[in-house]
């Protein structure tokens, strides 16, 4: 069975349910916490208010079925949305677990979304007017090319794009969600934390157009220009690898899952992203286990086996090969085992 929603339908329910939020945090009255129809799911929406410009949301249910939910067209903002669990398919993005959909501001046009329902939602999106993400350029300064498009206008299509939650991401949004305090300090932790997430997502951003640039032009010694279709391609094959970090795929079976053979694949990876597919894994990989050795909540055991290693010793030498220190070296006495 499919739960329909019509425009109207979630413009009523969005009515009620202001109606019928609740403040969890007395100290914050820009903290709002909204229960989801039982007819729909079991749980909530919360979202607060930060500072001018920044909201952070956070979605945590357990669908009833699957849900076709229609939406107007809009104006929307710069979104980071993140899906620890859970999925939707919209016109522009298909998002599932441990991925996220960057959106740029401009026109969000009339859509259906849909959410299977076989997962529990649990889902953070910060939100920033284009204002509030301009500021962090300074007072004389613009937005790198690399963000422009972000930016868009009221009579264009927004940007969307598609990745993979790293890690490191994952734990950020894993302390947002667990946020332990209350009134000015939850206010001051979580715009930290969504400021982290934002700016590791657009390092992401970032490097995905600094590909894409470089995929276009001829490198010099070179005779092989990429059409957009296989740059698609080799992104597409990134994000795989970077879902599947524990358990990477074989060259053979990611070019299979591209649509690519894997001298096209292996060629072109290595002219979009500057490395060979493996060792660009390998270098994401040791990124991923600084930073969360750096955290200091996952012992080194752990953290090695979040980043797809199974032997220690190996795990030990190409951390110290990147970094030239041991990994314990990063970590607080009681978590060095």
């Amino acid at each position: 069975m499919t739960i329909s929603m019509s425009e109207q339908d979630l413009a009523d329910w969005e009515e009620a349910a202001l109606r019928q939020a609740q403040r969890p945090d007395p100290d914050d009255q820009d903290d709002l916490l909204i229960p989801v129809p039982a007819w729909l799911a079991q749980g909530y929406i919360r979202e607060i208010a930060l500072r001018d410009g920044i909201t952070i949301k956070l979605d945590h249910y357990k669908m009833r079925d699957r849900w076709e939910q229609a939406n107007p067209e809009g104006e929307g903002t710069v979104r980071f949305h993140c899906h620890l669990s859970g999925d939707h398919l919209d016109a522009r993005t298909e998002v599932g677990n441990l991925e996220y959909a960057l959106y740029g501001s401009g026109i969000t046009p009339k859509q259906t979304m849909i959410c299977s329902g076989q997962f529990p939602i649990v889902e953070v999106t910060i939100e920033m007017e284009p204002e509030a993400l301009t500021a962090f350029v300074g007072r004389q300064g613009e937005l790198p090319s690399e963000f422009q498009h972000l930016i868009g206008s009221t009579n264009q299509p927004s940007y969307a794009r598609v990745g993979s939650l790293s890690p490191t991401m994952q734990g950020v949004l894993w302390q947002v969600l667990r946020c332990p305090y209350q009134g000015m300090t939850k206010r001051m932790y979580l715009e930290s934390k969504a400021l982290e997430v934002a700016a590791l997502m657009l390092e992401q951003e970032r490097e995905a157009q600094q590909g894409r640039r470089a995929a276009s032009q001829i490198p010099q010694g070179s005779t092989i220009a990429l059409k957009p279709d296989e740059v698609d391609r080799i992104h597409l094959a990134r994000e795989i690898l970077l879902r599947n970090v524990e358990q990477p795929p074989s060259l053979m079976e990611l070019a299979r899952q591209v649509g690519l053979n894997d001298n096209s694949l292996k060629r072109g990876f290595k002219q979009v992203f500057g490395q060979p597919v493996f060792a660009y894994l390998l270098n994401y990989r040791m990124e991923q286990a600084q930073q969360l050795l750096m955290a200091g909540e996952l012992k080194v055991g752990e953290v090695m086996q979040r980043v797809g290693f199974r032997s220690r010793k190996y795990f030990a030498e190409a951390f110290r090969k990147k970094f030239g220190v041991n990994p314990k070296d990063y970590l607080n006495p009681k978590n060095s085992r």
